[in-house]
Order: C-alpha cells, then structure tokens, then sequence
C-alpha cells in the first residue's frame, strides 16, 4: 500500500520528535529558528593547508566559489552542490582538507605557535590534525592520537596527504598515553567523541541514534578523557576542549565538573568573534547554524604554574644508512628534515626529539622516506609528498590544465618529452605544489603514485 510506514520510519519519528523536544528544552524561546534551520542545505566548508600553498595561491587555483568563515583565515564555505572534491589533483596534492565550517573553530583558538609540542587527543579524520601541523609550519612536535583502530588509519592516510613533518600518530587509550607523557605538552585539544547533535543535519541517519542515554554515557567518557589530557599538559600551558553536540551535558556540564576537580585549571575567555556565549559560561563558544556551522561547543583551558622541564626518555633509532644519504643529496638542495633514522628496516625523517613513550602503539612517527633494496635506496611517495617543491632538484610540475596530470593520476606511463635528455626520480607537482614522483627515462616517465591513491574511475 502507497504511504504506508515501515517499523523503522516508527524509529525515526520517535528519535527525531525527542530530539526537537530536548532543543525546545535547551533552547526555549530561540528553538523555532532552530528548528527552522533544520530544513536549510547543510554548510560545507574547505580549509586551505598552508604546508603545500598560501591562501590566496588557493583560492586562484580552486575552481569552485570560495566566501569566507568566521572561524578561521584560512577556512572558506563552499556550495552543498559542489561534488568530486576527493578526486580533485590539489584535493591529491594535500592543497586542502574538506572541513565543515564550525569544527575549524577549535584549532583556531588554540592558538598554536611554532615550536610548541602540541597534542591532538582524538584526532580521526584529520581535519584539526591539518590546521594545527599548518600553524606549526614543520617546527615543534604534533603528537596525533586516534583511540579506534580504523578511524587511526584514516588519520595517517590524512596526514600523509597533507605533507605534516614532524607528526606522531597513535592509536592507545588516553589512560596509556598519559601515563607515557606526564607535563609533556605546550597545547592540546581535546574534540571528544559525543552524541554528535551538530551532524544531524547533514547526516540524517543519525537521528535513530540519538537518545538521552548516549548523552550520559558520552559526558562520562568525556570527563575521563578530560583529566588524561590534563595530566599531559605541562604547567602553563593551554587545552581546548570542544564537541559537535549541543546538549549541556556534554559541554558546560562537563567543563563545570573537571574543574570541580582540577584546581589547577581556570576557563580562559575566547576573543574570538564567531559564534555565541556559553550558556551561563560566558567564557565559552557556542555555534549553531544560525551562527554559520552546523554546531560546536569550544572551551579554553589554562593549567597554572610556571612551565619546567621534565625527565623524559627520547627515542634513539638505529642510523639511517650512507645511501640514503647520498639519494637524498641528489634529489634535494636542503638537508634532511627531522632525524633519519631506520625502524622495522624502514627509513624515516623522525621529529627531533621523540620521546619513547613506552607502551604506546605507534603508527607512524615522522615521514617515511623509504627502504633499502639491496644495496640502494628507493624512495617512499611520503619523501616527495611532505618535500617543498622549491628544494627540490628534479622536478615535473604539471598545470592544472594539462591532461598528462590526470593520467599521473590514474597511474599511467606519463610522456615528457620535454625532458628527453634526463633520467632519474623527479618530484611531481601540480601547479607547483608536491603530489608525488616518477622516474624518467627516454622522455617517458614511469608512475609511483601509489595503487591506493589513485583516481580509477
């Protein structure tokens, strides 16, 4: 029979009408402009990464509309009906993160300088992990942890695109990682997983999930996710805590019961202009889509003391091979970056510094340049993917325009006849801007872009 309902549309008004109850209770006389949104496209939003280009390089080359964000210089909104971001070339060459617009509000107001060892406690997909390594520009120390497996891996395919050195990405609980680094941060940012009230719009499905239990079971969480993160950061230093959920369980609630228990720590007000107060936290940022983004709450944290240094164990690798030294001559002006180092017969570029941080899973610590077959070394796509193209000495720089970039792409043998009188690896870029490498022979080159990467349709 036409229109009638199935058992699970019965679930998905159930969930849906408690929802819009428990926002009329929330918000009182301003839910019926809420409510009124919620029928609005959902925003989008795309964050330039200042690693590969400038914004204003970006916005000449992205061929789409680009208008501004209140949350961040480097974040653009961007129409719902733009499709096809993930197979773009400088979506390829880590140019930018597609991001919604709200969640680049938390980074920003950490307020990262470079030098800092910063922490990015839950960290998958990698969209804060990006703008936090862009403000450090390749200095300091990016400490990236992702507690689900899969969601962990995301985060390194992310990160590996957006060209960061210097990161370390993980996958423990924020008990072992504490318990590895006692006082060790600058910063942290805490974007806690929640009951994800800020995604409804755009993902509808989520509706089913919704119910007052997940909320309580999400605070809980989120308090002792909260003071693992506290006993990070060193004296002085600087933490936010932020969701994607509107509820105040999950947010003043949680702020007002850490500091119950945290003397140590003060709310720091947020001079940004985005967004609105807290409620009855004035301190805090709240984002609805009356605000501009889909919804985030971001509170900031100072810990009190003098900053001081502390005993900690940094990891020593085994000596990267000459040979590596030697590829690496002939393929760069510069030195390396990072430390090179060999783990599990792997060569890596490793952060200065590492600590050991016995216990933890490591996914990856720095970038992984390559590995010796037999007596010489051959180059991982992650040397050329995190290189600057102005440091390095062979390059094939592709426009935008050129269908030879598109056949990179999808792993084909390249023509470049252009260079039929020069062989070897040569850096690939798009517009001048790191994508992978080749090696030429005979005014062909030969594809490395990697199997995994590659645009198949």
């Amino acid at each position: 029979m036409q229109g009638r309902l199935k058992a699970w549309d019965f679930i998905e008004i159930m969930s849906k009408e408690n929802f819009l109850n428990h926002m009329k209770a929330l918000l009182g006389e301003e839910y019926p402009a809420f409510e009124a949104t919620l029928s609005e496209p959902a925003f989008r939003g795309v964050y330039v990464n200042r690693l590969k280009c400038d914004t204003a390089t970006f916005q000449s080359l992205f061929p789409y509309a680009l208008a501004p964000t209140p949350f961040s210089p480097n974040g653009f909104y961007i129409a719902p009906t733009v499709e096809g971001l993930g197979t773009h070339p400088l979506h390829h060459a880590g140019a930018f993160y597609a991001q919604e617009p709200s969640a680049m509000s938390a980074a920003a107001v950490l307020d990262v300088e470079p030098g800092d060892k910063v922490l990015d406690l839950c960290a998958a997909p990698g969209g804060k992990t990006t703008a936090l390594a862009g403000k450090l520009g390749g200095s300091g120390l990016l400490w990236s942890n992702e507690y689900v497996k899969q969601r962990a891996f995301t985060l390194l395919s992310n990160v590996e695109r957006i060209g960061a050195r210097g990161v370390v990405i993980s996958n423990s609980d924020t008990k072992t990682l504490a318990k590895a680094l006692p006082d060790f941060f600058d910063k942290i940012l805490v974007d806690a997983p929640c009951s994800g009230e800020g995604m409804l719009r755009r993902e509808k499905a989520e509706y089913e999930r919704w119910n007052e239990k997940n909320i309580a079971i999400c605070a809980a969480r989120q308090i002792n996710i909260l003071a693992d993160a506290a006993a990070m950061l060193a004296p002085g230093g600087s933490l936010v805590y932020s969701t994607c959920t509107f509820n105040k369980e999950e947010n003043e609630g949680v702020i007002t019961r850490f500091l119950e228990t945290h003397s140590d720590f003060s709310l720091v007000p947020i001079d940004h202009a985005f967004g609105s107060p807290g409620f009855d936290m004035p301190e805090a940022k709240r984002i609805f889509p009356k605000d501009g983004g889909e919804g985030h709450f971001v509170a900031k944290l100072q810990k009190s003391g003098e900053s001081h240094s502390i005993k900690q164990i940094y990891f020593t690798p085994e000596k990267a091979p000459e040979a590596f030294y030697e590829f690496y001559r002939e393929q760069f002006f510069t030195a390396p970056y990072g430390t090179p180092g060999v783990i599990g017969g792997k060569v890596y570029l490793l952060p200065p510094q590492m600590p050991a941080a016995k216990g933890v899973h490591i996914l990856r610590a720095g970038v992984l340049a390559g590995e010796m077959k037999g007596k010489l070394f051959f180059p991982a796509h992650q040397l050329y993917s995190a290189a600057h193209t102005k440091d390095c000495r062979k390059t094939v720089n592709f426009a935008l325009s050129d269908p030879r970039l598109y056949a990179y792409l999808h792993g084909e043998e390249t023509d470049v006849s252009e260079l039929t009188h020069e062989k070897g690896f040569h850096a690939v870029a798009v517009e001048g801007i790191p994508l992978g490498f080749g090696k030429v022979s005979g005014g062909k080159m030969k594809n490395h872009y990697p199997k995994g990467l590659r645009n198949v349709k």
